[in-house]
Parts: C-alpha cells; structure tokens; sequence
C-alpha cells in the first residue's frame, strides 16, 4: 500500500521537508511518483526510514548515512563495508555513552554537594 508523503511523515516522524531533503541528498532513492509528480512512499521504504532514524538518533554524521545508502544500493556484496561502517558507528556510540557516564558522575557528585549543603543549612536554622 502506498503512502503520501503527509501519511509517511505522520508514520516516521520524519517533516515533509526533511524527506525532502533525504531523497535529494540520496538518502532516499527510487520513491515512486504518481502521474502529478507527489511522492508515494511504499513499507519497505518506510522499513528504511526506520534505519535512518535510528542511525541519526544514534549521531550517525550525514556523509556516513549517505556511505551506507550507497553500499545498501550496491546490494549483497556491500555486507562487510556496512557491517564495518555499523561497526565504526557502534564504538562512536560507546565512546559517547561513556562520556555521558562520566558527565552523570560530575553532576551526581554536585547534587550530593548540594544536599549535603541543605542539611546543613537546615541543622543550622533548627538549631
């Protein structure tokens, strides 16, 4: 069943605009067209839609999604450069989560600080 591009957006969460620009981009390829020229977006490009957004969620930097767009159109023997690109991606993914980690402890730390500062304050008006 084909999809407008209002439908694929409301589906993806996606804007119009940035559909847009992923097909111009190459992010997207081959949307199918009806006679008027709109856009109709089939499941297996809503299936793709979803890698993308998990790619951009996850940081993914546009020329490294569009590297993996081309190789997915490359087809079967593109396996091992997506899975090492994916692969890149995932040890980006961990260095970031632990920076992330290490910012929390800083923050923890200054939340500690500043309930140990209340008590304080509050044994000192009670008192």
């Amino acid at each position: 069943m084909p999809y407008s591009p209002r439908e694929t957006a409301q589906k993806t969460g996606f804007s119009l605009d940035t559909l847009r620009y992923y097909e111009r981009i190459g992010l997207l390829d081959g949307i199918d067209r009806t006679a008027g020229g709109q856009r109709l977006f089939t499941d297996d490009d809503l299936a793709w839609l979803d890698v993308l957004r998990c790619l951009r969620d996850t940081g993914m930097p546009i020329a490294r999604m569009r590297r993996y767009a081309e190789l997915a159109r490359d087809g079967d023997g593109t396996f091992a450069e997506r899975a090492e690109l994916l692969e890149e991606h995932d040890r980006d993914i961990e260095r970031k989560i632990a920076e992330l980690r290490d910012e929390q402890a800083r923050i923890k730390e200054k939340i500690g600080w500043y309930r140990r500062e209340l008590g304080r304050m509050q044994q000192r008006t009670s008192a």
